[in-house]
């Protein structure tokens, strides 16, 4: 082998080393903390009865829990107490939900009946929540104008029995006084109107008005097709409003309201 060929080899080699340096640095350093991050994550499950039935194990700084708890909530919670150990990456969170079987129509109408009180009495008029469950799979999607309604919402699925898992769609609308005009706007206009102020009465049930960027959307349920036609039309004349979408569905004998 020619001198030129070894030197050539020997960058090669100090190159690759010195690639793989803050690797190792970091995995080494990692690693050997891995038996005192166990016993204190261990030590703090163990204080909780909720988390009796939960395993951990920790590689490389990476604490894997697994094991069952009875609410999606607690799975949740678990997985907090272990980021908050000194020294923790990271933790994989495989824990199941094994609390009690609930059918997945029963899911939906207990979530529905809870998310409709959601904000009631602040400005749920401004919120609108859509909810689908499937194998204990919890999809929530919307419209949320500050992110308090949509935590509240979230917080109200991650404590239903039978939930599984949750998946959550809500937009936070964008912080915007041109928005929040064209919503007071249009809800005043709704609301006055002698057709529609019936759909004040009741908190739990408002015409909801989503607005994002000018545009507003009508969501809800309403008694009747010419109820739902006033409704756009109202919304449509709102000053400022770019376009109208009106997505309200007229009350069948069955549906209470969304």
């Amino acid at each position: 082998m020619t001198r030129k060929r070894l030197l050539k080899i020997l960058r090669s080699l100090l190159a690759s080393a010195l690639l793989n340096a803050p690797l190792l640095a970091q995995t080494v350093p990692a690693a050997r903390y891995d038996t005192q991050i166990q016993t204190n994550v261990e030590k703090k499950l163990a204080s909780k009865n909720q988390f009796r039935e939960v395993k951990s194990s920790t590689e490389n700084g990476i604490v894997t829990l697994t094991g069952t708890v009875d609410l999606y909530q607690r799975k949740l919670d678990a997985a907090k107490i272990a980021r908050k150990v000194s020294n923790v990456q990271g933790v994989s969170n495989l824990i199941t939900i094994a609390g009690p079987s609930v059918s997945d129509e029963q899911i939906a109408q207990q979530l529905a009946k809870k998310l409709t009180y959601v904000r009631v009495g602040y400005d749920n008029t401004f919120d609108y929540f859509a909810l689908g469950v499937k194998d204990g799979v919890v999809t929530v999607a919307g419209d949320d104008r500050t992110g308090l309604g949509r935590d509240e919402a979230l917080a109200d699925l991650y404590n239903q029995p039978g939930v599984k898992d949750v998946i959550s769609e809500i937009a936070v609308e964008p912080v915007s006084m041109f928005d929040d005009g064209i919503r007071l706007r249009t809800a005043r206009a709704i609301y006055r109107d002698p057709v529609l102020s019936k759909y004040a009465i009741d908190p739990a049930h408002p015409i909801r008005i989503i607005v994002v960027n000018g545009h507003v959307t009508l969501y809800g349920v309403v008694d009747s097709a010419m109820d739902k036609n006033v409704a756009g039309i109202r919304a449509g004349q709102t000053f400022g409003a770019f376009s109208v979408e009106n997505k309200l569905e007229v009350r069948t004998s069955d549906q209470p309201g969304l």
